[in-house]
């Protein structure tokens, strides 16, 4: 079955979002998918969401982001999509450079954080929205450690919260993962695939 047999809207899936990550898992499950980066300040969102918990906020992120691009190309089906790190009740954003990216594993180092990934689809007066959580923990690490993989893995450690992608050389940092990988790179694919064919947006 060819993705256009299997994706049963007139016009390509929309992601509100520049993630090559989130597009990719999407194009490998068969769909069409094209990208409309958002328009949103992420942070003063989460500043006027002051007291909201990390999935809520989560959640609130990724309707935001699915609401911008739909206003700007209706008749589309938009995903929007965000990710919030939740270490202790601490929220982390992605490091700014190597000494933030530093601080934030020596934070995390040792301790269970949590991912939370929130989905919103939306269609023409439809809307679908939920939160998949991920657990990981990561192993002791000294200082020297730390350093050790910041250098190897060099400027990506920018590129993601916490640090680290799981998919390279930041799963050397971690002694147990609890949750699904797609949660974890931040686009839960099968409870999104689960919501799409509720919608009569997929042929099986």
């Amino acid at each position: 079955m060819t993705a256009s047999a299997l994706w049963l809207a007139p016009a390509p899936l929309l992601l509100a979002s520049a993630s090559a990550t989130r597009r990719d898992l999407l194009a490998s499950a068969g769909l069409p998918v094209e990208t409309a980066p958002a328009r949103i300040d992420e942070r003063a969102l989460e500043a006027e969401s002051g007291g909201l918990a990390p999935a809520a906020l989560a959640l609130r992120l990724a309707r935001a982001k699915a609401e911008e691009v739909a206003a700007r190309h209706p008749g589309r089906v938009v995903i929007g999509a965000d990710q919030v790190l939740e270490c202790e009740g601490r929220v982390f954003h992605k490091p700014a450079d190597a000494q933030a990216a530093h601080a934030h594993l020596a934070r995390l180092q040792g301790r269970t954080h949590a991912l939370h990934a929130a989905v919103a689809i939306l269609r023409e007066g439809e809307a679908e929205a939920f939160v998949e959580t991920a657990l990981l923990t990561m192993r002791p690490l000294a200082a020297e450690a730390i350093d050790a993989y910041l250098r190897l893995a060099g400027a990506a450690v920018t590129s993601s919260v916490g640090a680290y992608q799981l998919e390279g050389l930041g799963i050397h940092l971690f002694e147990r993962i609890e949750g699904d990988h797609s949660t974890i790179l931040g686009l839960p694919l099968t409870p999104l695939l689960a919501r799409l064919r509720g919608m009569g947006l997929l042929a099986f």
